[in-house]
């Protein structure tokens, strides 16, 4: 009996730490893809639709607290990344309790944009990774992680 309640306890704790690291990623829908606009330059379009009733974090919050939406570029000699990520969606400033300050978030959709100039004319990736974070009215999911690659130039 013991030995059964035991072994449904450690499945319990497992299930649960799975879910926890899926955290945000559930909630988010994300979508990448690039699009030349000059001879050697490309936009590089991050998509994120969010479900239901959840949020996802700008870049920039104005407090600290909640886990901003951050991007990381892995380094490539033949491409050169033209400032930070430009969003675009209907941005949300309100106040969070929870937070103690003004928090600026996105629901539903939001369009990161990073412009990327090629070194030369050549056919390469550009990847990295994306850290955000998802909450609604009344919980937060643990902050998740997800890689891309995207092909640019030729």
């Amino acid at each position: 009996m013991i030995k059964r309640w035991i072994s449904a306890l450690v499945l319990m704790m497992v299930t649960g730490n799975i879910f926890a690291q899926d955290g945000s990623a559930r909630m988010v829908k994300w979508d990448f893809t690039s699009k030349k606009i000059d001879d050697k330059t490309y936009e590089v379009r991050i998509a994120a639709t969010i479900e239901g009733n959840f949020h996802i974090y700008a870049q920039n919050l104005g407090i600290e607290g909640p886990v901003p939406t951050t991007f990381t570029f892995v380094k490539n000699p033949l491409v050169i990344l033209n400032g930070k990520p430009k969003e675009v969606g209907k941005i949300i400033k309100k106040h969070e309790e929870v937070w103690g300050g003004d928090v600026s978030f996105f629901e539903k959709k939001v369009d990161f944009i990073q412009i990327v100039q090629l070194k030369s004319k050549v056919k390469t990736n550009i990847g990295g990774k994306v850290e955000f974070m998802v909450c609604d009215d009344k919980k937060c999911l643990p902050p998740s992680e997800v890689s891309f690659k995207v092909g640019i130039g030729g």
